[in-house]
């Protein structure tokens, strides 16, 4: 990933066209005594007629970024305060105190912008909640959003002196580490590089081991079997680009020339990206992407290094663009005329053995914890397997009750016939009702009958309740349903 520019490069990029000013440039240069391709020459012209894109600095809020420069750009009072406005007045929020002399079209569009990115914020802040299974907690969204300094979150509604002052220096801030954290990356892969190696080695039998061992080394020192690598931005390194890149003859190298053809943007200054660009002859004398032994993330972290020291020879005035006048400053420096050999990366390792050590400790602490975490996920997934087989085992015994009760209804006497009276259904009676009716007329006739001997009703009692038991029936009265005794007793109470 290449590194973006710096907030004020991305805002010189508007001001003029760049195509009028190379050839401005070009026609007020004095007289040069060099053989110049002037096909070459032209083609830079062609190439520049076209504005550059935005540049996109990387940052979580690049696009807010850029539309608020875009539409400051557009009021002809801020363009002309920026353009004669230096980086370190701008960090100090000098810059941003214009805004209260810019059109009120441009504040209107200014207030619209950050509404956005006030709900853009938010929007974030609840898909965080909901990732992180918090969807039934309240959000306070003015204090979330106090972690996001590039705006006043205090006024969600229109765009101040403070929202511009903000944006100023967080963007400067943020742009500032993004270097060192690229290198910390770097230094992670490089780490995680070895020790895929060391591990790799530890499978192998020791026969292999030691092909393997050979087979790195070997890769190593065709690696480093390369041309020499010219200084970054030293004369012999510009005079190489000026011969194989411009067509140019290297003994009629001129710096001022030089600087005119390589800021393709033409906005008087090499940001990041032109500087990089300078050293890719560099590079692809050490790194082929074809070759086992070439590692194009170490190029690109070469060439990050490369484009640093320049800046740090270079830009005096540290705001990460260079200059005309930094540049020929430059030119004329010992280092430029006489440098010291350039160490590349094979030469400088990224990371020490103590770093190494506590690299791969911290690897192994990583690896222990998800051993941990994955035995306890086991424990849990075998305890639901185990309730999921309780589970089918209750239902496989609430089926099983089902179809017991299924077969015993299936089994039962179909109800006897309705009997219709007026109309109206009536079932008949269960036998023991029928008997007891049967009983209970039989009393009343004996009531009304003269009494008879009492063999002769203890003769005719015997054998009914025989016959009643032999039936399944109720003999007594107390032999009845609750319901019956209580009809039985008031039967036999009729006078």
């Amino acid at each position: 990933m290449r590194f973006r520019c710096h907030i004020k490069m991305s805002w010189s990029r508007a001001l003029f066209t760049g195509w009028v000013l190379l050839l401005v440039q070009l026609l007020c240069l004095e007289a040069v005594p060099i053989s110049m391709d002037k096909t070459k020459v032209k083609e830079a012209e062609k190439q520049n007629e076209e504005p550059p894109a935005s540049v996109d600095t990387g940052l979580h809020y690049d696009r807010y970024l850029r539309e608020v420069i875009d539409f400051l750009e557009k009021d002809q009072h801020f363009r002309e305060k920026l353009h004669n406005t230096d980086m370190e007045d701008i960090k100090q929020g000098k810059l941003a105190k214009e805004l209260d002399f810019v059109s009120h079209h441009v504040r209107t569009k200014l207030d619209e912008l950050k509404r956005q990115e006030v709900n853009r914020l938010r929007t974030l802040i609840k898909a965080k909640q909901d990732i992180e299974g918090g969807n039934d907690i309240a959000v306070d969204h003015q204090a979330l959003l106090k972690q996001f300094e590039h705006l006043n979150h205090m006024n969600p509604h229109t765009f101040e002196v403070d929202d511009l002052d903000r944006l100023i220096k967080s963007a400067t801030k943020d742009l500032e580490n993004f270097d060192k954290e690229r290198h910390d990356e770097f230094k992670r892969y490089e780490m995680m590089k070895e020790h895929d190696r060391r591990e790799h080695l530890k499978t192998l039998n020791e026969d292999e081991r030691k092909k393997e061992e050979e087979h790195y080394e070997e890769m190593r020192k065709k690696h480093a079997d390369h041309p020499k690598v010219n200084h970054p931005g030293s004369q012999n390194q510009l005079k190489e680009v000026w011969e194989e890149a411009d067509g140019l003859d290297p003994e009629d190298f001129d710096p001022k020339t030089f600087f005119n053809l390589h800021d393709t943007n033409g906005d008087g200054f090499f940001d990041e990206q032109e500087l990089e660009a300078l050293f890719t002859k560099e590079l692809e004398k050490i790194y082929d992407p074809t070759n086992e032994e070439d590692d194009m993330v170490e190029m690109e972290e070469e060439r990050l290094r490369m484009r640093e020291h320049v800046m740090n020879e270079v830009d005096s005035n540290k705001d990460r663009l260079v200059s005309l006048d930094e540049f020929l400053v430059a030119t004329k420096k010992k280092e430029f005329l006489e440098p010291d050999s350039w160490e590349t990366l094979e030469q400088n390792q990224a990371y020490t053995d103590d770093e190494m050590r506590e690299f791969e400790e911290h690897l192994a602490q990583q690896e222990q914890d998800l051993h941990l975490k994955a035995v306890d996920l086991q424990k849990q997934r075998d305890e639901l397997e185990r309730q999921q087989e309780q589970l089918n085992a209750q239902k496989m015994e609430l089926q099983q009750a089902v179809e017991h009760m299924e077969r015993l209804k299936s089994q039962k006497v179909d109800p006897p016939p309705e009997v219709h009276v007026e109309g109206n259904a009536i079932p008949e009676v269960h036998a023991v009702d029928d008997q007891l009716h049967l009983e209970l007329e039989a009393q009343q006739a004996h009531q009304a009958a003269p009494p008879a001997p009492q063999d002769t009703l203890q003769e005719h009692h015997e054998p009914q309740s025989q016959d009643l038991a032999q039936q399944g029936l109720p003999q007594t009265h107390q032999d009845l349903p609750p319901g019956h005794q209580e009809a039985a007793q008031g039967q036999n109470n009729i006078p």
